[in-house]
């Protein structure tokens, strides 16, 4: 019989209580794995391994010595997540994204929100993410993010919070889908079991999204890649080839008489949307960045004539800054007029100098973070740095205040893991996977990151992180 840890006290647990009991949603997958010994779940797990390596599910690591791509950690024990809790979640991812949208729309036209004093001017217009060449351009249906990804912890009382949004170019939804794959083919006697949501319709909801972002009928839509050195270029391959669509660099493309094409055995094709996963700055030499190597010259101004559509739009990355998540409750109250569904957690703005002031007096206790950091680099988790650390940071947010945000360390609740101890309880967060087009879309669950290092708070997979499949009960879901 396989070994299974009893969750930290004051800790939630996804799957226990603290004293071990299971929580009802877990039922028959408790009752499972208790009649499973620790050689079958370690024999599928080195299964699981093979299979993702053949079919080439890795990331680079930018800065890494030896440049090697890497498998990212697959844990075979799913977090599941009961119908009725899914759909709070889901309406309240919703509503925020809905207000992001409203948000972006907002600042690059009338700026009603500034104006009415709830965001400070300066942290928008000053900020470097925000794209004056977008002022007074008006995109299809006014959306501006097509494609969200709402980063998710629940905390040690059981409450959901949002970590921050990501509206630039959100990824990890190809290993959702492969884990799930992964998890049908391992698994299927506990899917036969029990009524799992399915998340296998993203790919064409995605595509039925970039369609409906223009007015053209039957769009050419291609997915625009740096190429096969960027750390997620198998995610950029593994949706063009699930949507159908072509896969293209920038040598791919030219830009011609107001138009983009794309280059064909056949002669030019012109290309209607570009579900582009590169950066603002790198998309046109000639309008940002005049070294890069991987945009197309012109293409910026296409856009802003409408004769090509980006997803996500140009000059998103404003709405996902960290100096601006702390408003996201004001806009979902000035655009919307209703009440955020989902908590933020609370946030220092070092900015100010009261509240630098608090988080220089308690760095021990809390989490700083760059405002335009990711992937967990940039950041402080001051009950685990060492005093050098802290007396590091100490010194940059003196230097650069405004570069900094702090939080207070949330615990992020705990999933059973498979570890060579056996099955331990290790932190995760969630990113469900968000669609707007005509209307918006999640398919329910999302990618669950697993910090694999007991103890650990850090679940990015450039720093050891690992995923695991996210399963929502299908019973009550609407």
């Amino acid at each position: 019989m396989i070994k299974i840890q009893t969750p930290a006290r004051g800790m939630y647990d996804e799957m226990c209580f603290e004293d071990g009991c299971c929580r009802d949603h877990y039922k028959t997958y408790w009752n499972w794995l208790n009649k499973t010994d620790e050689k079958s779940i370690q024999q599928k797990q080195e299964e699981a391994n093979l299979l993702f390596h053949r079919v080439g599910i890795t990331f680079n690591v930018y800065g890494d010595d030896d440049g090697a791509e890497r498998l990212i950690p697959f844990d075979n024990i799913p977090r599941i997540i009961p119908a009725q809790e899914w759909a709070h979640l889901d309406k309240g991812i919703r509503q925020r994204v809905t207000a992001l949208n409203a948000f972006l729309h907002d600042v690059y036209h009338e700026q009603h929100i500034l104006k009415a004093g709830i965001i400070p001017a300066e942290q928008v217009l000053a900020n470097t993410q925000y794209q004056p060449c977008m002022q007074g351009i008006d995109l299809h249906q006014q959306i501006y993010a097509h494609i969200t990804g709402v980063d998710m912890i629940r905390n040690h009382d059981g409450a959901y919070y949002v970590l921050e949004d990501n509206l630039r170019t959100p990824s990890g939804v190809s290993y959702m889908l492969e884990n799930r794959k992964m998890m049908m083919r391992l698994f299927p006697d506990v899917f036969r079991a029990q009524r799992i949501a399915p998340v296998e319709r993203y790919p064409a909801l995605l595509l039925q999204t970039l369609r409906e972002s223009t007015p053209v009928e039957n769009p050419c839509v291609v997915v625009m890649t740096p190429g096969r050195f960027n750390s997620a270029y198998f995610e950029h391959s593994f949706l063009a080839q699930q949507m159908g669509v072509e896969l293209v660099e920038s040598a791919d493309l030219v830009v011609k008489d107001g138009h983009v094409y794309m280059r064909t055995t056949t002669g030019l094709q012109q290309v209607d949307v570009i579900y582009r996963r590169i950066d603002d700055a790198y998309l046109d030499p000639l309008a940002f960045n005049p070294d890069s190597l991987i945009g197309v010259p012109g293409l910026l101004s296409v856009y802003r004539s409408g004769g090509v559509v980006l997803a996500n739009a140009i000059g998103t990355g404003v709405a996902d800054d960290k100096s601006i998540y702390p408003y996201v409750p004001s806009m979902i109250r000035f655009y919307l007029q209703e009440e955020p569904i989902l908590n933020n957690v609370p946030t220092w703005q070092c900015r100010n100098h009261e509240e630098l002031q608090y988080v220089l007096e308690h760095l021990d206790d809390l989490v700083v973070k760059e405002v335009h950091g990711a992937g967990g680099y940039g950041m402080l988790i001051g009950p685990c740095a060492t005093k050098a650390e802290i007396a590091q940071f100490r010194d940059l947010l003196k230097t650069r205040p405004d570069n900094y945000i702090a939080q207070p360390t949330l615990s992020l609740s705990t999933c059973p893991t498979f570890v060579e101890a056996g099955v331990a309880p290790r932190h995760i967060d969630l990113r469900p996977f968000v669609l707007s087009g005509k209307e918006i879309r999640l398919v329910p669950g999302g990618l669950t990151r697993v910090a694999l290092t007991e103890g650990s708070l850090v679940v990015n997979s450039s720093q050891g992180g690992g995923t695991k499949d996210t399963w929502v009960m299908e019973d009550a879901l609407c």
